[in-house]
């Protein structure tokens, strides 16, 4: 049971982990989050998203006094608190007059086996993220995209720029896959997450090269790319099978060895 969550470094319970709807940086969105896999009571990752949460924050110049031993020993007493073993931890850092720090833990993300064998559907949408290089609270467009995937009955929307390349999802990274060879965006237009980064490492582990290019959408369509997936720190590395109506048939065998060893890796970070 989730019932305590921490502000400002206090316990208190879940229900007063909230802001008024007056609140300026909440109507603007003038704040950034991070969200984190908790696995067997044990944090996967969490130096590494604390220090793109205060990236982050610098990058929109959102000041704050936490320190990195801070937020780590209060995402440990929540844990603790609750005896949370499977969970999912979100840290929101909200600027103003005074800056504001919120974590809550909530139900871990669990996809069915389903989507990572046969892969998942998504759509084109044409737009780009204010900032993208930090992740903030400003998710209007990934909202809009996103719900727009669902009236297609797809699990993900890719993000077009004005120049007809696929640069991100709503809500993960992507990867094309030509050969042996990896294409992603270029690190500049896009968040930097803590799983592109192990997806990168996993490829080149595996002897593929990572090609910072973003595929383009007529590539896509035309049938370039033998295998399109996407990933974030919930998903691994999933699949698609479907996009635009452009299938990608399994068994995605190159995805499906990176989802194996980047959630091997979680694994052993546990030990």
């Amino acid at each position: 049971m989730i019932k305590h969550a921490i502000v400002n470094g206090h316990l208190v319970a879940a229900h007063e982990a909230s802001l008024p709807i007056s609140d300026r940086e909440m109507q603007y969105g003038f704040g950034v989050y991070e969200s984190l896999r908790v696995i067997q009571g044990k944090i996967v990752y969490p130096h590494q998203h604390i220090e793109r949460l205060f990236f982050s924050a610098a990058g929109i110049g959102l000041r704050h006094h936490y320190t990195h031993d801070d937020v780590l020993l209060w995402m440990r007493q929540l844990l603790e608190k609750d005896s949370l073993q499977e969970a999912t931890l979100r840290i929101v850092m909200l600027g103003g007059m005074e800056e504001r720090l919120f974590i809550t833990a909530l139900a871990p993300t669990i996809y069915p086996e389903s989507f990572y064998t046969q892969g998942v559907k998504a759509i084109s949408y044409h737009g780009e993220r204010f900032l993208p290089r930090y992740k903030t609270c400003a998710l209007l467009m990934n909202y809009l995209a996103l719900r727009e995937a669902g009236s297609h009955g797809a699990f993900e929307s890719l993000l077009v720029n004005s120049y007809g390349e696929v640069i991100e999802g709503t809500r993960s990274n992507i990867f094309a896959c030509e050969e042996n060879r990896l294409y992603t965006a270029p690190s500049e237009l896009v968040l930097e997450g803590v799983t592109r980064h192990k997806v990168i490492e996993a490829a080149q582990q595996l002897g593929y090269s990572v090609i910072y290019e973003s595929p383009k959408l007529k590539d896509l369509h035309r049938g370039r790319y033998s295998e399109l997936f996407i990933s974030s720190t919930s998903m691994g590395a999933m699949p698609i099978s479907s996009f635009d109506g452009r299938i990608f048939s399994s068994p995605f065998e190159i995805t499906s060895h990176i989802h194996h060893l980047i959630r091997q890796w979680e694994e052993d970070r546990l030990h």
